[in-house]
């Protein structure tokens, strides 16, 4: 009986650690808006309806192994969310640099979903980004994937390894990447824009540049911006696919 009631804590604890991973970094659920009292209970739902289904397939776990366990369950969850939420973080990183390339690096607002001062364009970046994430049903990805990810890695099967640890730091190198490529059109029109500048300062030094700068950038930057806001929903659909993708292929890292 003792060790039946350990197999059964043991199956909840793997499946639930790696819900509650989840649910700590994954895009809207780990939204500061949402008290934590109801993260707690979603994560405890999601865990029931989860244990039924995959709670069988939980290799029987030694009370004394149960650290090693609860250590790899929770980066598992820990590293779903990270994949998923690496398009927010490239989009606050593009809103990040055309704060500075447009003029409003000095403004800071409160970001809805980190509660913490972030400039205006990253915090509009981050919000339509979570606009078209609700829009598009990328939630339901989310929760369809951490379901799979039992699947692809039965719970308490989770190992900590070099390769999973590359692959999590190669996350960086991702949202670098799509931070670029989001703020390609904008940034590629004010650097065009810094560079006549320089040059028509060179041809006459009395031009206030300073002041000339800023006054062309920035509704420059929000004319560009607002052309290529149009392709941003098949463009992030292609993101957020990809970042499910890549949170299954951590999933086989893993193994």
């Amino acid at each position: 009986m003792e060790i039946s009631l350990a197999n059964i804590i043991g199956s909840v604890l793997a499946i639930g650690l790696r819900v509650s991973g989840l649910m700590i970094f994954a895009p809207f659920f780990s939204s500061a808006v949402i008290a934590p009292r109801i993260k707690i209970v979603l994560a405890i739902l999601i865990t029931a309806v989860l244990y039924p289904v995959y709670g069988a397939r939980v290799a029987p776990v030694g009370v004394t192994d149960w650290p090693m366990m609860v250590a790899s369950e929770a980066l598992v969850g820990i590293a779903i969310g990270l994949a998923t939420s690496a398009v927010f973080e490239a989009a606050g990183l593009a809103g990040q640099v055309l704060s500075v390339q447009m003029g409003y690096s000095l403004v800071n607002i409160l970001d809805p979903n980190t509660q913490v001062e972030s400039t205006v364009v990253a915090t509009l970046h981050q919000s339509l980004a979570m606009l078209l994430f609700l829009t598009l049903g990328v939630h339901y990805w989310i929760l369809r994937a951490i379901a799979h990810s039992f699947d692809y890695l039965p719970p308490g099967t989770a190992t900590v390894n070099p390769l999973l640890a590359r692959a999590l730091l190669h996350e960086g190198a991702i949202v670098l990447q799509l931070g670029i490529q989001i703020a390609a059109p904008v940034l590629a029109a004010t650097l065009l824009t810094d560079l006549m500048l320089g040059l028509m300062g060179k041809a006459s030094p009395q031009m206030p540049l300073m002041l000339l700068g800023p006054a062309i950038k920035s509704p420059l930057g929000l004319l560009v911006f607002g052309v290529t806001l149009g392709f941003w929903p098949r463009l992030f659909e292609r993101y957020f696919s990809e970042s499910i993708t890549y949170a299954e292929r951590l999933m086989h890292v893993a193994r």
